[in-house]
């Protein structure tokens, strides 16, 4: 990776990996995000969207037109020396996943079989695929220098995702199953028509090649280059491209689903290792509790708070509906459950192995505030603990599961935009089509998108602020696909021309606003106060659910059809459990319970 400061006209101050003498406070650059992002503390915002470009906007004050995160990653750990044995694990494990992948998507005979792994997966592989497609390298990276800088606070956009997975099985997947779905922007053209499907899919795929596919590809060639710099970003692209594009192509999402369960584990004992390891160099729970400023360990903060305000909570809640409910990237994995059943249970159970997390990813960045007190850069915790706390071998494990993490979070989104690209698009225009047919020109989208994301991703850093755009933009055009989607979900008088102006709308005054206030710097030039990216959703979210409400009622009543497509209580008023076994399988009853265990970490961390 080509890491000359003088690359760029921002970079030639700018080393990632020295830090400034003291005093020496570097101004960020401008690169057209306006500052007044920064907000009262100066934190950077943190968007919801733990893709694998989430790093991209960690550092962009500091590095700007770079990939910040991803850049400490490869230049600081150069000094994180790999002994023979760490290398002998990554390349193992390399072989093995993709082995295993090929061996698991054997036998794809049909588009049902390539996208939806013949609607025949089991509730535990649907949750550690959520799971592992969720924990992107930026949760590494992210989550635990996000910990460094704030503290306990970050763990809101951990709990929060369990709330919306719980109303997701309970509210929405009835609906879901009952349409029969194939893409989640197939509900609304069976839901309202067909113009709102195609919006929503563009922008999804859009979405997934310009940011998750082209960004894990880079995020893989900065870890494989950090490994063996003699690979240029070409090469190691290319490398991580054919390894997980490969078993992607040949075996669809039951390959993508097995490997991510495996992928998922080795994540979980990878972080548990880190912490287990940090807390006992600290002395302990009670000497790490002791040493860190109260405030640190505080979950819910002031109103006034710059980078999560209490009443912010809810626009994260809101966000989180359109990353977890509405995303392709997540929903074909519950999409592809042998059973409504199941389907519902293996969304608990990611929302489930979402609450550990405090402990995986937020406490080990807070452990690092004891034990590393003077790091300039927050992005430089998850590297420094690996070389300081873990020994030969167990490095090679961390490692292996961060690129465990950018290989799952690849693998997801190469499956979910070839399947938007062919059964939302060439689908519909060519009916006749086979199941066959659509399995072979659905495996043409995923190899073509692996050799555009490959050729992509190497010249991301040039574009970084393109990126950043685009990232940021996420907050601002989110909002009104979720309440298109709740509204027709949830109030069966939504009609056709309600959802789709709504949607328009919505997505025309949230890029509006993103350019008044992030782009052009006309917010700032009208003295207007800078808003928190969670109230600007909240703001956008109402506005679209009173166009839909208002342009729905003043036309004609949707058809009875509908009635299908819309949540019930029928869907909550199952029979009554006979037994224990019934009673512990009871989906009511199992979201009770997720939802109590949340509650309490909540009260716990409060």
């Amino acid at each position: 990776m080509n890491l000359d400061p003088n690359a760029s006209e921002h970079h030639a101050d700018l080393s990632p990996c020295m830090p400034h003498a003291p005093g020496d406070q570097k101004q960020p650059a401008e690169t057209g995000l306006r500052e007044n992002r920064k907000f009262t503390d100066g934190a950077e915002v943190w968007h919801p969207f733990p893709s694998a470009l989430e790093e991209f906007a960690w550092c962009r004050e500091r590095a700007p037109g770079a990939i910040g995160a991803w850049r400490q990653f490869a230049c600081c750990d150069r000094a994180m020396d790999l002994a023979t044995l760490d290398l002998a694990i990554i390349a193992g494990y390399f072989v093995f996943v993709t082995a295993l992948g090929f061996w698991a998507g054997r036998g794809e005979r049909n588009a049902l079989d390539y996208f939806l792994a013949g609607r025949a997966l089991p509730w535990y592989l649907i949750g550690l695929s959520f799971y592992a497609s969720n924990m992107s390298g930026a949760s590494f990276v992210g989550l635990m220098g996000a910990a460094y800088a704030h503290g306990m606070v970050v763990f809101n956009y951990e709990w929060t995702a369990t709330f919306v997975l719980v109303f997701f099985a309970l509210f929405m997947l009835p609906a879901f199953f009952r349409a029969r779905l194939f893409t989640v922007p197939e509900y609304l053209e069976v839901r309202y028509e067909r113009r709102a499907r195609w919006i929503y899919a563009a922008l999804t795929i859009l979405t997934l090649i310009f940011i998750d596919i082209a960004g894990a590809l880079y995020a893989g060639s900065l870890v494989i280059g950090t490994m063996l710099p003699r690979l240029g970003p070409w090469q190691a692209s290319a490398a991580i491209a054919l390894l997980t594009g490969g078993y992607t192509l040949f075996g669809g999402l039951r390959s993508v689903v097995i490997t991510d369960a495996v992928q998922a584990v080795l994540m979980i004992v990878g972080a548990a290792l880190i912490f287990l390891f940090g807390l006992a160099q600290v002395g302990g729970w009670d000497a790490l509790m002791a040493a860190l400023d109260g405030a640190r360990t505080r979950l819910v903060m002031p109103a006034d708070h710059g980078f999560l305000p209490w009443p912010g909570i809810g626009g994260v809640v809101l966000l989180g509906f359109y990353y977890w409910t509405l995303n392709q990237y997540f929903v074909q994995r519950a999409l592809g459950a042998r059973s409504l059943g199941q389907a519902q249970k293996g969304a608990l159970f990611g929302g489930l192995l979402k609450l550990p997390n405090v402990f995986l990813m937020i406490l080990p960045g807070m452990i690092a505030i004891v034990l590393l007190p003077d790091l300039d850069n927050p992005d430089r915790v998850f590297p420094r603990l690996i070389g300081e706390l873990l020994p030969a071998g167990l490095k090679g494990l961390i490692l292996t599961a961060l690129i465990a993490a950018i290989m799952s979070s690849l693998d997801s989104a190469l499956n979910a935009a070839a399947s938007l690209l062919t059964m939302d698009f060439v689908r519909p225009l060519r009916p006749d089509l086979s199941g066959r047919a659509l399995l072979g020109i659905g495996r043409g989208f995923t190899a073509f998108l692996i050799v555009l994301a490959a050729l992509y991703a190497p010249v991301i850093e040039r574009f970084g602020s393109l990126f950043q755009y685009f990232q940021a933009t996420l907050a601002y055009i989110v909002p009104p696909i979720v309440a298109v989607y709740l509204g027709g979900l949830l109030w069966r008088r939504a009609t056709a021309t309600g959802g789709l102006w709504a949607m328009v709308s919505g997505l025309g005054l949230g890029v509006v606003l993103f350019l008044l206030q992030e782009v052009t710097g006309i917010w700032v030039a009208l003295a207007l106060p800078p808003v928190h990216f969670t109230y600007m959703a909240m703001a956008i979210f109402a506005v679209t659910l009173i166009v839909l409400v208002v342009l729905s009622l003043g036309s004609a009543a949707p058809a009875a059809a509908v009635d299908a497509l819309t949540f019930t209580w029928r869907d909550l008023r199952a029979r009554r459990p006979a037994s224990l076994s019934d009673w512990l399988s009871d989906i009511r009853v199992l979201s009770a319970a997720l939802f109590a265990l949340m509650a309490g970490l909540i009260f716990a961390f409060w």
